[in-house]
């Protein structure tokens, strides 16, 4: 492996994190867990340029965010890992390309396609995949507490305001299921760095009719967003699969 310049590295007086890593994407969601982690007593803690909450027991977990794109979310992975994280729950939002999901329909990808300009700086041998074994945890975790968490690919692209109609069915034939900005990346970064990882997206979008159809700021989306992410927040925080 060729030597790199600048290496992610812990720093004096940054804290060792330990547990399952909550890596929530989006501005809102971030700071609607930050306050949630606040409130049941997590400790803030040094890491630029956002907020990193951690829970003071061993395992106790740790959450940080936002991180949106494909370049600041490998660039906030690659730092957790330094200070320790070695398990990791990636919590966003994603477009629909599936005719069967709809908005607020939540999404546990399996698997991604990368057309962004991050993951080809992470060689691996193999395309690397979400780690069966939260995936698994995870549909279990999310099924048990009334949601219907479907699974499969999703489409990872740098550019949203270039998604061409012949990608989208081109995508939608090879099964992609969502697009996003970040997982294909993220999941690189993860195999190079040999730890575990695995994501919970919640639909805010659908791309997958004659018209593009968003849905962020609806009522159903809110209240999905809002309950999910409090659903892989205890799930993170709850220390039972380690």
């Amino acid at each position: 492996m060729m030597e790199c310049l600048i290496n992610p590295q812990r720093r004096e007086r940054q804290p060792v994190i330990s547990g399952t890593v909550l890596l929530c994407i989006t501005p809102n969601e971030a700071m609607a867990l930050s306050k949630l982690a606040k409130d049941q007593g997590w400790q803030p803690r040094r890491m630029y340029p956002t907020s990193l909450w951690a829970r003071e027991q061993e395992g106790g977990g740790a959450l940080y965010g936002p991180a949106m794109g494909a370049p600041m979310a490998v660039m906030a992975l690659e730092q957790l890992i330094a200070l320790g994280g070695q398990r990791f729950v990636v919590y966003g939002s994603c477009g629909a390309l599936s005719a069967t999901m709809s908005i607020g329909d939540v999404l546990l990808p399996t698997w991604a396609v990368s057309q962004e300009g991050t993951s080809r700086h992470y060689p691996v041998a193999n395309s690397p995949k979400v780690s069966p074994h939260f995936v698994e945890d995870l549909l279990h975790s999310l099924g048990n507490q009334g949601f219907k968490p479907m699974s499969g690919g999703v489409w990872t692209t740098d550019a949203p305001y270039r998604e061409r109609r012949e990608s989208i069915r081109r995508y939608q034939g090879l099964g992609v299921k969502a697009v996003d900005m970040e997982l294909s990346a993220l999941l690189a970064v993860a195999s190079f760095r040999k730890v575990e990882l695995a994501a919970v997206m919640v639909v805010s979008d659908l791309l997958n009719g004659e018209k593009w159809q968003p849905g962020f700021g609806s009522a159903v989306f809110k209240r999905a967003i809002h309950a999910v992410g409090r659903a892989v927040f205890n799930y993170c925080g709850s220390g039972n699969h380690e």
